[in-house]
């Protein structure tokens, strides 16, 4: 079952609420100038805060991105490895990719595992939300938690030259802490997992797998 957190306003010291529905930018015109299967490139003519003239460059994501934490019964966290074009380095990430915006998060999720992976998963969890870079893209988030793995199989893309990893959790979240895994989807569920953890929020199972990892 999916639990979503409500929003609290936020208020200012004399105990009034922040408006949190006001644009304070206007919009005087909009181009499209590159646009493909995935995504957008908008420039916007706009009217800042403040008021004075200036642009703004925006990218649209066609798809929904999804990540998914998968732990195996020895309390291992299944990582997926790739050379990232855009960054021009190699990534050690947990399993991710995009989905069609109608279709159900958890769905685009269960179809990276298998795809990437080879591995399906019986329970699934959403875990976090995110908008992963808010200033020039639309691009949202939605991770989850999936364990008691079987095997199913694997279908990566044809572009897409993969390694699979079974790292033990804590181990994952240490890489994490030292900067080794950077990829912003693998680096907040991992943390939110880890805070499960601590405040003993995780199902029985992965709590004593990843317990029993950690004592060794």
């Amino acid at each position: 079952m999916t639990h979503r957190l409500k929003p609290v306003p936020l208020c200012f010291p004399n105990g009034e609420d922040m408006d949190e529905t006001k644009n304070p930018w206007t919009v005087l015109s909009l181009a499209t100038m590159y646009e493909n299967a995935w995504i957008r490139v908008d420039h916007h003519e706009v009217l800042d805060p403040s008021g004075g003239p200036g642009i703004y460059g925006t990218v649209h994501f066609k798809n929904q991105a999804t990540g998914v934490v998968p732990i195996d019964e020895n309390g291992n966290v299944i990582l997926v490895g790739q050379y990232r074009f855009a960054l021009h380095a190699y990534s050690w990430e947990i399993p991710e990719g995009g989905g069609a915006h109608e279709v159900a998060a958890v769905e685009s999720a269960q179809r990276e595992l298998r795809e990437e992976c080879g591995l399906s998963a019986k329970c699934w969890k959403e875990i976090v939300c995110m908008d992963l870079s808010n200033s020039v893209s639309d691009e949202r988030s939605t991770a989850f938690l999936a364990w008691e793995l079987s095997e199913a199989a694997a279908q990566p893309d044809e572009t897409e030259k993969l390694q699979i990893a079974r790292v033990p959790f804590w181990d994952a979240v240490e890489r994490v802490k030292r900067g080794e895994i950077r990829d912003a989807i693998s680096v907040a569920a991992l943390l939110r997992v880890a805070l499960m953890a601590l405040q003993g929020e995780l199902p029985e199972q992965i709590s004593t797998a990843i317990g029993r990892r950690r004592e060794h």
